[in-house]
């Protein structure tokens, strides 16, 4: 904020740190799946402008019915936008849509432009991204996201921000509108904290299918067991969130699936053995042996469902076939 003949004046300009208000602030989003889509979605209904990319077009149908733009490619989006946000599959996809010198989001982004990468990706790559972003005049934040497809769509996602804290708190309009987030640290700390949160959720993962799967072997009625457990020491998100659904069978595929927290885990086991620059060696029992669990599901054939039927594992495991 700037002082004009003694009245306080908003910042204007391009990006960071001109404000950010509906109307004026423009919106970026590369990745428009579940997640994204309704991420997107809600910048949409809260009146900012929204361009949007994604490599099956027909994605992008509900978003443009909403007021959305479409772009060709991720350098197509940045230069619409002030903000791009990113939402892909894997570091291999966020590599792809930042980086690439000819159609990556950092070719088409000007100077105090800024990326978000929602993405649950790699520390070391965040770093590398922000590394470049700044070697451009642009800013970068990595900010993975947990709460699943509820969160995304009723914008209570927990959002974990790793970048320079000013960028973090001046991203605080548009974050409003997807959930609640937290500066985590330098860059890399929001994909060091999502991957931490995978490990936690992996764990409680395990623990509710065992607990549903040994509940019903004892003749319990389950819903009723869950009610109750819930209210004491066991009750978590996790059950909240998953355990009905594992109740009702329904494992319906969704950002949640088997694949992307084997993808997660393998990233936690890479960063344990310390082949991750700037992290160190850290022993991880419990996450290798939640990541073979989880692959367990992948090997049946069930590698896109969602980690609540991991309760299939157990049952399988155990002789017990539904």
């Amino acid at each position: 904020m700037v002082m004009e003949e003694g009245k306080k004046v908003e910042p204007l300009g391009f990006g960071y740190p001109a404000l950010v208000r509906p109307g004026r602030t423009r919106v970026g989003w590369v990745g428009i799946g579940v997640m994204g889509g309704a991420m997107a979605t809600r910048l949409l209904a809260a009146g900012f402008t929204v361009t949007a990319y994604a490599r099956t077009s027909v994605k992008a149908d509900a978003l443009v019915a909403a007021g959305a733009s479409v772009a060709d490619s991720p350098a197509s989006v940045a230069a619409a936008s002030d903000v791009v946000f990113t939402m892909v599959s894997d570091p291999g996809d966020v590599r792809a849509v930042v980086l690439d010198r000819a159609s990556g989001a950092l070719a088409g982004l000007r100077p105090g432009g800024v990326l978000v990468d929602c993405t649950s990706s790699s520390p070391s790559l965040a770093r590398e991204i922000a590394a470049a972003a700044r070697s451009t005049g642009c800013h970068a934040v990595d900010a993975p996201v947990s709460g699943g497809d509820a969160g995304a769509r009723d914008g209570t996602l927990a959002i974990l921000a790793g970048g320079d804290e000013a960028v973090v708190a001046w991203l605080a309009p548009l974050f409003a509108h997807l959930g609640t987030p937290t500066h985590m640290g330098p860059p890399g700390s929001g994909q060091s904290s999502k991957i931490a949160n995978q490990m936690a959720v992996a764990g409680a993962v395990v623990g509710l299918s065992e607990s549903l799967a040994f509940a019903d072997a004892a003749g319990l009625d389950a819903r009723l067991f869950l009610d109750a457990v819930s209210k004491g020491a066991a009750g978590s998100r996790v059950m909240d969130i998953f355990g009905t659904r594992a109740v009702n069978r329904d494992f319906a595929s969704g950002p949640g699936s088997a694949r992307y927290i084997i993808k997660d885990l393998g990233m936690a086991l890479e960063i344990g053995d310390g082949q991750e620059e700037e992290d160190e060696a850290t022993a991880l029992p419990g996450a290798a042996l939640f990541r073979q669990m989880f692959s367990a599901m992948v090997a049946n054939g069930d590698g896109d469902l969602c980690v609540r039927g991991l309760i299939t594992v157990i049952e399988c495991l155990s002789g017990i076939h539904k």
